[in-house]
């Protein structure tokens, strides 16, 4: 299957928007009701993973960047202070994509996304 290792990213995440804990046991059940022959290497990894990060805090910078840069796009020309505000926002930004790499290459390469 092609996009396999991205139903492993979405198991979990069911997992968490649901409220439930991101294990091994509970990502089987989530694989084997997609009709999906779980891969215990993958799931393994994908729970080691997930548990060395915030998983909320991902989420929400994931969501707060392409609205800080809609917001931004309008303004054509902002004035000093402006600038200044954007400056630090781009530099934010810049650092949270730092770490959102850091977290997203360990998992594309696990799942070879």
């Amino acid at each position: 299957m092609v996009n396999e290792g991205k139903a492993y990213i979405h198991a979990a995440l069911a997992l968490y928007y649901a409220g439930k804990e991101i294990n091994e046991e509970n990502l089987k059940k989530i694989m084997s009701a997609l009709g999906i022959e779980a891969d215990e290497a993958k799931i393994k990894m994908l729970v080691a993973g997930i548990s060395e990060i915030n998983l909320e805090e991902v989420l929400k910078t994931a969501m707060a960047a392409p609205v800080a840069a809609a917001a931004a796009a309008p303004a054509a020309a902002p004035a000093a202070a402006e600038e200044s505000k954007e400056e630090s926002k781009k530099e934010e930004e810049e650092e949270s994509k730092e770490e959102e790499v850091d977290i997203g290459e360990g998992l594309s390469g696990l799942f070879g996304m």
